[in-house]
């Protein structure tokens, strides 16, 4: 395998994997989700959905919001900081049931996250694919929020976290996998033990601090649209920064058949900051 990135894609796009010259497994390609594919955070995107359908209270929202604000604006790798506010979303869609949550996604996965697909990402994971890589979308967010994003754009395959389902089809509030920090190495270096992939092969794209154990699972490590932390140590290992500016009104799968397999599932873990950030802006502009 070539260590550049590839730079177009094919129609006739092949899911069987190909490896690299000399070696005996295939290579993958690792996104991280938000900031990265998408302009914008899946789960507090479609947290306007869950609220309108009832299933977020504006009391329960507050319970995550500065914890989770303190964490988006500083870029924090901060393992407490990012528990808390797993275990507060988790104790909040207590009782959720996963079926409503999943239809509320499929009803507003074209409105919300089709036009915020970035063209550099989309046309980077067609090109990956048309290589014959799994393409992997790796989320803190849960499979009811990834999976559909993913067969949108024709990954092949989703990590993400998984929240318990009781046998009466709703969340009992009990998180079995968290996808973040190093939970996401960890993830990827199951995934590739079970799928014979050669992670010193594979590339990882991500924009944020958190996600370095991630990128430093695999050969090829690219910082997308870095926030501060990130830059900092993309130019100290000297990882290529990529840029991505240009959303693009995505409207149909990207070509191809997409068996999407998914290796874990759940809830999304920051659903509600979105909300509160309208909730208060609202009751802000009704009292001015």
């Amino acid at each position: 395998m070539n260590a550049a990135e590839p730079t177009s894609g094919s129609p006739a796009l092949s899911l069987e994997p190909v490896a690299a010259p000399g070696r005996s497994r295939p290579g993958a390609a690792f996104f991280d989700l938000d900031k990265t594919v998408i302009a914008k955070a899946s789960s507090l995107a479609f947290s306007r959905p869950l609220y309108q359908g009832g299933l977020l209270a504006r009391r329960d929202v507050l319970k995550v919001a500065y914890s989770h604000l303190l964490f988006r604006l500083g870029g924090s790798a901060d393992e407490v900081q990012m528990a808390r506010t797993r275990d507060y979303v988790a104790e909040l869609s207590r009782g959720w049931p996963a079926e409503e949550v999943r239809a509320i996604v499929d009803e507003t996965l074209e409105e919300l996250i089709a036009p915020a697909v970035y063209a550099e990402a989309a046309a980077l994971i067609e090109a990956h694919r048309s290589a014959g890589r799994a393409v992997v979308l790796v989320s803190a967010s849960g499979e009811e929020m990834v999976a559909p994003i993913g067969r949108m754009l024709g990954a092949t395959d989703v990590i993400a976290s998984r929240m318990v389902i009781g046998d009466d089809g709703r969340y009992t509030g009990e998180i079995d996998f968290y996808a973040a920090g190093p939970a996401k190495a960890e993830a990827i270096k199951e995934f590739a033990s079970a799928r014979g992939i050669d992670l010193d092969a594979s590339f990882a794209y991500s924009d944020s601090i958190t996600d370095e154990p991630m990128l430093r699972t695999v050969g090829f490590p690219r910082a997308v649209n870095p926030d501060r932390g990130l830059r900092r140590l993309a130019q100290e290992e000297g990882w290529p920064q990529l840029t991505f500016r240009r959303p693009v009104a995505l409207r149909q799968p990207l070509s191809g058949p997409n068996p999407l397999k998914v290796a874990a599932v759940g809830v999304g873990v920051a659903a509600v900051a979105y909300v509160v950030w309208r909730v208060w802006r609202e009751r802000r502009f009704r009292t001015a």
